[in-house]
């Protein structure tokens, strides 16, 4: 049986409280059409978030341009990538003292999304292509007018264009190539336009592609299409725990503007659901031709490839691993692994929603940061908020007028929680000080 909570703080933007529900028989955890506010008690506090009892959550930046994601150094230098540049600079670095970060230097002249540092050096996405820049032993950048071309020649067609990047372990670097298209239509986001034969989009995009870490000028023909059926990924994380890449897939829009006759308002609203998925090589996650409908606890065969709503996918395409409510746009997947936070949160996973623009004739939701709970490198348990309050005020949620949207991730050495927001350019810091 399902409980509820109360949700006491006016600035909370969850309608409602309706929690995970056990595993179903594909074994992904699903949860219903809203999310429920973390269990223990909250504190809203100067920097206007809601955050369990025992954190505390302040700005320490603002107004950077478009935050987009955030890597923080083993010495505590923030690099933040611009999704435009501004002022000429693409990748801002803050040095942050006395509850504040200040803007210590900028370069590339490139906008993006992705930044990551590994290994002594930091890795940098624009929608094309993906560089690197040796870092010292102080974590500064050897030569930011000189950095390493690592992949070029990325499809950017101005739809789904970011790259977002991570890196594992063994040397590999793999970024999302995220499809072109809502369905893979004949003619996208056309009412009644079929999906096109075999899909053309899934050559070069609609997927995570892999690359070597250390090998310059890479091109399709030098990666691994690692995992393909995947409409477009922002967020996504290793998974040190289970060694193995997660990521937070954006479903698909306009089922009743496209199919009338097959889905009402109400559906389109809530369906289908954001999933994470834990990809192996070679896993195939069924964008276009299926969705996961989190109602049913089922894969869906797409309207555009004979589905009617209620016909099954092919068993031959992996279930998410966890399913949350349609259209909330999980733009940032971060697995946290430092001791400053209760035990409950070691090797779980926080997701940055970005928030919703499509959940007409239902509110607008989303705009916050939830947890997700893992035991054995698996979702174990509720996914409740954990950080609300980004929009300003429940009314700019329904609305979908949100003064912040949460967006990137990262963790400082002191195992501290940073959020970018890519609206306002402001950054959060999040800290366990019970």
């Amino acid at each position: 049986m399902k409980k509820q909570f109360n949700l006491t703080l006016p600035v909370l933007a969850v309608a409602g409280a309706l929690l995970f529900n056990a595993c179903n028989s594909n074994g992904t955890k699903s949860t219903t059409d809203t999310l429920t506010q973390d269990t223990s008690k909250t504190t809203e506090t100067s920097a206007g978030i809601a955050v369990p009892e025992g954190f505390t959550a302040t700005v320490i930046a603002q107004d950077l341009g478009g935050t987009r994601h955030i890597a923080v150094s083993p010495k505590g230098l923030i690099y933040v990538k611009l999704g435009k540049p501004k002022d000429g600079k693409g990748i801002l670095v803050l040095q942050e003292s006395n509850g504040k970060a200040e803007v210590k230097s900028g370069f590339g002249d490139y906008g993006g999304t992705g930044i990551f540092i590994k290994n002594g050096y930091l890795y940098a996405s624009s929608n094309e292509e993906i560089f690197r820049y040796k870092l010292n032993a102080n974590d500064e950048v050897v030569d930011p007018t000189k950095p390493e071309k690592i992949v070029t020649g990325l499809i950017d067609r101005h739809q789904h264009e970011s790259k977002s990047i991570v890196l594992d372990d063994a040397g590999n670097l793999y970024v999302n190539i995220g499809a072109y298209s809502n369905s893979c239509q004949i003619k996208d986001r056309e009412k009644g336009s079929l999906g096109q034969k075999g899909c053309p989009i899934l050559d070069s995009a609609g997927g995570i592609w892999q690359f070597k870490a250390d090998k310059l000028n890479q091109t399709y023909k030098d990666g691994v299409r690692y995992a393909t059926g995947l409409r477009n990924v922002v967020g996504l994380d290793w998974n040190k725990e289970d060694n193995k890449l997660f990521v937070m897939q954006h479903g698909r829009d306009g089922l009743h503007d496209l199919f009338p006759d097959m889905y009402t308002v109400q559906q389109q609203a809530e369906l289908p659901a954001e999933c994470m998925y834990a990809l192996n090589k070679g896993d195939n996650a069924g964008w276009p031709y299926i969705y996961y409908d989190h109602q049913q606890n089922k894969k869906i065969v797409a309207p555009e490839y004979g589905g009617d709503g209620k016909k099954e996918g092919d068993s031959k395409f992996i279930n998410p691993v966890a399913a949350y409510p349609g259209h909330l746009a999980p733009n940032g997947l971060l697995f946290y692994t430092a001791a400053q936070f209760p035990e409950k949160y070691k090797n779980g996973a926080f997701i940055a929603f970005h928030g919703s623009w499509n959940r007409a004739p239902e509110p607008q939701a989303g705009y916050y940061v939830v947890f997700q709970a893992f035991k054995g490198g698996n979702p174990d348990g509720e996914g409740v908020v954990f950080a609300d309050g980004f929009s300003g005020s429940p009314e700019n949620t329904a609305k979908g007028a949100a003064e912040h949207r949460p967006c990137g991730l990262a963790q400082g050495p002191d195992g501290s929680l940073y959020v970018t927001d890519d609206s306002k350019g402001f950054i959060y810091k999040i800290s366990y000080t019970k």
